[in-house]
């Protein structure tokens, strides 16, 4: 008699997902999908084949809860054409900031309210739905301080390209800067192990990763949770750049609190790590800064910026500015708008200040209105603008290892060093002969656009 083979799960309900905000949340998308699909539950890309509507929120500031609500109210739509079939979840940062459950009280039609801890019982969740009345279900669930954190084991759809993959090595954050509601809504400091995301490192490695991306609300503070363990991220790096082959590390995103000689040391030795820093700086007026909570000063900043510039040769900094904090006047904004054109970054991005209800700095005095913050925010940009273009038409006649991202009959899109995917800047190759998505190929660049490269294939070969 043969023994019974362990059957997979049948499918018999699909979940249409939509994921909101940065990539960190976008990895709880992809252990979510994992999830269910390992539970029973199909994936599909059309909402008209979905059983679920699923969204996972961001609520970091005003314009992200504005779009979770937009998203929100597509979903009621939806599940209106079927009532009777239909079902909408609501998981992630929302749930965690919405304390008030007013979102909840604005939705009836939503089925489930989810909370970053129930990230692993969603796929139950949603079947208990199934099985007993929808009145009956415990519809909000949310921990106070969560402390969820996947590892190697845990089952994950990877959504991107197949030759990226974005790697969650901490969660949460002990930093409590002055406009930020993310420890109230991530919880502190929570870091994996270096030998969990090794293990994820390497089975990525084996499906042909190309691009693994470190991501953290602060990579730096990597371990601190966790002192006289000895593991950091110097160690981190040095584990993760051990293994064969031709693949990038990308770090996402440092503070500049957190770091030190041994720790440029070993971004500057290593082979893989790529001379590229995302280090939101905020600002560079003193003041500004002591009210922003950045345990930081103005002179740390630049020395900093020098020692990266001098250790790690060909570095890209890319960087984040707020505008219009409580005390921001004129002369706190020039000095800002002067560190901008001195310091010539190769990516800024910059965001007009929203007050967070329940951050210290909602209750300063000294407000700037929106409408000024996101004006000087305009102006920052638009000094990048031509600090990006002039740097980009520097780069003529050079030539890059690219990571190929797709091609398109005639030409492709890729990527340098210097560019974080979907965040920076992309090179438009034309095509002339066999080029692979997911590849590196050595390309040279032959004009340039503000945010845009143009390159064609080099003779020389890739890596």
């Amino acid at each position: 008699m043969k023994k019974n083979k362990k059957s997979s799960p049948v499918i018999s309900r699909n979940v249409y997902i939509v994921s909101l905000g940065c990539p960190k949340n976008f990895v709880d998308t992809e252990v979510l999908a994992g999830s269910l699909l390992v539970s029973g539950w199909g994936i599909t890309m059309d909402p008209d084949e979905a059983d679920v509507f699923m969204i996972n929120t961001c609520a970091f500031i005003p314009p992200a809860r504005e779009e979770a609500r937009e998203v929100i109210s597509e979903a009621v739509d939806w599940k209106k054409a079927n009532l009777k079939k239909r079902r909408i979840l609501v998981c992630g940062c929302l749930i965690q900031w919405d304390k008030k459950e007013t979102f909840k009280a604005d939705f009836p039609e939503v089925d489930l309210w989810s909370g970053i801890d129930q990230i692993p019982n969603v796929a139950a969740r949603l079947n208990s739905l199934y099985e007993k009345p929808v009145e009956d279900a415990v519809n909000f669930l949310r921990t106070e301080v969560p402390k969820y954190i996947y590892n190697e084991q845990t089952p994950r759809l990877k959504l991107t390209l197949n030759h990226i993959a974005y790697v969650k090595i901490a969660e949460g954050c002990d930093n409590c800067c002055a406009y930020c509601s993310i420890p109230s809504i991530r919880g502190c400091l929570h870091s994996r192990t270096i030998a969990s995301i090794k293990k994820e490192v390497s089975d990525l490695l084996s499906a042909d990763t190309k691009e693994l991306i470190l991501i953290a609300q602060d990579v730096t503070a990597f371990g601190h949770d966790r002192k006289g363990s000895g593991e950091t991220l110097v160690g981190l790096i040095r584990e993760l750049d051990s293994f064969d082959g031709d693949y990038w590390i990308r770090l996402l995103y440092t503070h500049p609190a957190h770091f030190t000689d041994e720790l440029i040391d070993a971004i500057a030795a290593a082979r893989h790590v790529l001379p590229y820093i995302d280090m939101p700086l905020q600002h560079i007026s003193d003041g500004i800064l002591r009210r922003m909570g950045r345990k930081v000063t103005s002179a740390q900043i630049r020395t900093l910026l020098d020692k990266l510039r001098a250790k790690i040769p060909g570095i890209a900094i890319r960087t984040t500015f707020i505008t219009g904090l409580p005390g921001e006047g004129d002369a706190e904004f020039k000095e800002l708008e002067e560190f901008v054109k001195e310091q010539k970054f190769h990516r800024v991005g910059v965001f007009g200040y929203y007050p967070e209800p329940g951050t210290p700095a909602a209750d300063m005095e000294d407000r700037v209105s929106a409408e000024i913050a996101e004006k000087r925010a305009g102006k920052i940009m638009d000094l990048q603008a031509k600090i990006s273009l002039k740097r980009n038409k520097s780069l003529a006649g050079k030539t890059f290892d690219v990571i190929v991202d797709s091609v398109n009959g005639d030409y492709a899109v890729g990527r340098t060093y210097m560019d974080a995917p979907e965040i920076d800047n992309e090179v438009i190759i034309a095509v002339d002969r066999d080029i692979d998505a997911g590849e590196f190929s050595r390309i040279t660049i032959t004009g340039a656009d503000v945010y845009e490269l143009e390159g064609e294939i080099a003779e020389e070969t890739h890596l």
